[in-house]
């Protein structure tokens, strides 16, 4: 499964609304961290069917972040039937991320 980029136009659909458990990553272009997480997520979302990962830019979705109270980036958050179930902020390592997933 490959990440999908979210935005408030089609986030309902791809988070609220879906069937799967989420992961947001919350991050932006010009974030250092969040370009050294971005592979890691790209990798775990290669390797499982069972969780949709998303990404949202905090930039150009300011509503969004401000609704998920992030404040600092990156910013992972696990939403299951629509609703938070865990978050971290910052740089995690590739079994992190899987243990906060619950892989």
């Amino acid at each position: 499964m490959k990440i999908i980029n979210v935005d408030e136009d089609n986030f309902n659909e791809e988070v609220i609304n879906s069937k799967q458990k989420v992961l947001i990553d919350f991050n932006a272009t010009w974030c250092g961290p969040c370009k050294m997480i971005g592979p890691v997520l790209e990798k775990i979302a290669e390797q499982n069917d069972n969780i949709k990962i998303v990404s949202i830019d905090v930039d150009n979705n300011q509503d969004l972040a401000k609704e998920y109270n992030v404040f600092s980036i990156p910013c992972l958050v696990v939403v299951k039937d629509g609703k938070e179930i865990k978050r971290n902020v910052g740089l995690i390592s590739k079994n992190e991320i899987e243990e906060l997933i619950g892989e």
